[in-house]
């Protein structure tokens, strides 16, 4: 998921296993005692969970890997390597803690100005794109003020259909307590003197806070270097507090101090949170009140976001799967073992498929199982249209956040139920559909075929406008009006409900393995091996399905011979007769195939070949190569043998 099996690392970093939290910054304050280093410190001290550090410049995609299961929470991010971005994005669970400005180059819209003498451009530029991108796919953002959550929204639209609250300077336990000390300690001292921030940084306003003390003959001290203490114990004998940016500072913690510790104070527009109700007001308890549930907003927050858990809905489709001979009971038990319901839309079975469906809904007490009957015209000359829109019909009764959707000869694995749910949870913002892992069985010796798509279209997001059918630009009528497609679809694509268009996804899958198993199919033993390498641990790491479509070869080419050859003749609107040369399993047409001959040419193609597209005809001096997966497949199919299901006890507790 996040890097090339053949990767190796330097990384001396490890995530504590017991972690729970990843608390992510630039400097912490044990390096830099600043506004943003002090609120984030107050948070940690305040989390009910276990937090682990992380310096932004140590994070890789190792750490990125080690953590994926955690959640991570960044607060400034100025040293994270801008690469990683799509990574967390894609992958990590996380919130964001704004503390000034990044999308901004200078991290300040007017020092951009002033530095390079024109208007800050930078929500336009790529650094902009990817800091705002970086937001967006976080599960919640935290602002300091109002004002700079409107200042993002209005040039980030699309950051405000997410999670946004405005949280501004967090305190902890001891500085609550300072402060009612202090006000007793110095409550009828007459007061004296005015403070000033000294400080390098351009936005905080030294010089401007220095000149109007001048200005106004007021006697003053500059706070540079001094202890916290010292800051909070001068600020409760002052007469004021002088703080004059010259650029948005979102929420300068020095401001509520003083204000807290009754100084007069001497602001301007600048100061972005001066304006808002909890600060701009005489009554402390009600300063007090917002500042003291600031850590337990935040936190309950968080959690709420790391327990989510998204509903998904399974949905299959089913006809006569008893003569097919499909391990459709076990297909439908997997998806009941992580979908809060499952969708099965019946054809109008005739062999009794039907009838235990209707038994097993019944007897289901939770009634996560829901069965419905859409009977179609199986003889009609173009059947095989209905394939998908039997899998619409299925997916439009979904309820669910997510659809998952998978077929009566796939199963997926026990082991995988749970990382399921992960993948939900984390589902990328930018997708509303991923692909994940097959594996595709040839035979029942345990070769895994590479000569298909290790992958198929399967986590969606359940939106209105998602639907199955055959993409707009294959679509066809015959003479009689009757929708067909031309080669390149099987009917069942994830397409626009109104446009017909293709829907994007995204996937596991990248250019650079194609070419790897390109070249395995071309005989290099190398490139078999590290393509095999690459699979297991996709596999491993993703939820996959088994599919059994081709487990036993005698049942596949049978459905060939009296099923599949109509029905793609059926889709494609092609006329095929039964002759030696239309036949791609023998050399001669299917009405003289005994099923002895079936049985003899599929255990040769099980011994021989590692999988084969039948679009020509069979090859054994050109054998497929195969690769084999590290773990047995899943415990519903362990007695499995491709020839019948085997019984299973369904009850209302499945």
């Amino acid at each position: 998921m996040f890097s090339s099996p053949f990767d190796t690392s330097n990384s001396t970093i490890s995530i504590p296993s017991d972690a729970q939290i990843i608390f992510v910054a630039d400097m912490f304050k044990e390096d830099f005692v600043g506004g943003a280093e002090l609120t984030t410190e107050a948070l940690i001290e305040s989390c009910p969970l276990k937090v682990f550090k992380l310096h932004t410049r140590d994070i890789n995609l190792e750490l990125l890997e080690q953590g994926y299961q955690k959640y991570w929470i960044f607060g400034n991010f100025a040293a994270l390597d801008i690469n990683l971005i799509p990574t967390i994005a894609a992958n990590i669970q996380y919130s964001i803690l704004e503390y000034d400005y990044k999308f901004c180059r200078y991290r300040s819209p007017e020092k951009h100005e002033l530095a390079e003498k024109k208007p800050c451009d930078c929500n336009n530029q790529e650094h902009g794109k990817m800091i705002s991108a970086f937001m967006y796919g976080a599960k919640s953002i935290w602002w300091m003020s109002e004002k700079q959550q409107e200042r993002y929204h209005s040039m980030f639209p699309f950051l405000a259909e997410g999670e946004s609250t405005v949280l501004s300077s967090v305190f902890n336990e001891p500085f609550f307590l300072a402060v009612k000390l202090l006000q007793e300690k110095y409550g009828d001292t007459p007061r004296k003197g005015w403070l000033v921030l000294g400080s390098t940084s351009w936005i905080k306003g030294t010089e401007e806070a220095e000149n109007w003390c001048k200005e106004n003959n007021k006697d003053y001290q500059v706070i540079l270097g001094w202890p916290y203490e010292k800051v909070l114990e001068e600020m409760a004998q002052a007469e004021g507090f002088v703080y004059l940016p010259p650029g948005g500072d979102t929420c300068p913690r020095m401001v509520i101090e003083a204000k807290l510790l009754g100084c007069e104070l001497k602001i301007n527009k600048n100061v972005q949170h001066a304006d808002e109700i909890w600060f701009d007001t005489d009554d402390m308890f009600d300063t007090l009140a917002y500042l003291y549930a600031a850590r337990e907003r935040f936190w309950m927050a968080v959690q709420a976001s790391m327990n989510y858990i998204p509903n998904i809905s399974g949905y299959t489709t089913t006809l006569n799967c008893v003569d097919h001979k499909y391990p459709w009971k076990q297909s439908i038990i997997s998806l009941l073992g992580f979908c809060k319901e499952v969708v099965v839309v019946d054809g109008g079975s005739t062999d009794g498929t039907w009838e235990e469906l209707e038994k097993w809904s019944q007897s289901q007490s939770d009634g996560r199982l829901k069965v419905y009957k859409v009977e179609r015209d199986w003889e009609d000359s173009r059947f095989a249209v209905f394939d998908g829109l039997q899998k619409a019909e299925a997916r439009k009764r979904c309820t669910g956040d997510f659809c998952w959707q998978q077929d009566a000869d796939e199963v997926v694995h026990e082991k995988d139920y749970e990382k399921i749910v992960q993948i939900v949870r984390n589902f990328p913002k930018s997708a509303n559909l991923i692909t994940l892992p097959v594996v595709e069985y040839w035979g029942r010796k345990a070769k895994v075929r590479m000569d298909v798509n290790p992958w198929k279209w399967r986590l969606s997001r359940n939106l209105d406008f998602i639907t199955h059918g055959i993409p707009k630009q294959l679509q066809c009528q015959d003479e009689e009006g009757k929708l067909y497609a031309l080669p390149g679809t099987d009917g069942c694509d994830y397409v626009h409900a109104e446009t017909g268009d293709i829907i994007p996804h995204a996937t596991f899958y990248t250019q650079e393995i194609h070419t790897l198993k390109s070249t395995a199919l071309q005989g290099s033993e190398e490139a078999r091996g590290s393509y095999q390498e690459w699979f297991n641990r996709a596999v491993e790491m993703l939820p996959s399905i088994y599919h059994y479509s081709w487990f036993d070869l005698s049942r596949k080419i049978k459905t060939y011979k009296n099923y599949w050859s109509k029905h793609w003749q059926s889709l494609y609107n092609i006329s095929q007769e039964d002759t030696a040369e239309n036949n791609m399993f023998f050399n001669k047409s299917w009405a003289e195939i005994t099923d002895k001959e079936i049985d003899e040419l599929a255990v040769k193609l099980e011994e021989e070949m590692g999988g084969w597209i039948f679009h020509n005809k069979v090859d054994f001096n050109n054998p497929t190569p195969h690769v084999s997966i590290n773990f047995e497949g899943p415990h519903l199919m362990r007695d499995y043998d491709g020839d019948c299901p085997p019984n299973i006890n369904i009850d209302s507790s499945t």
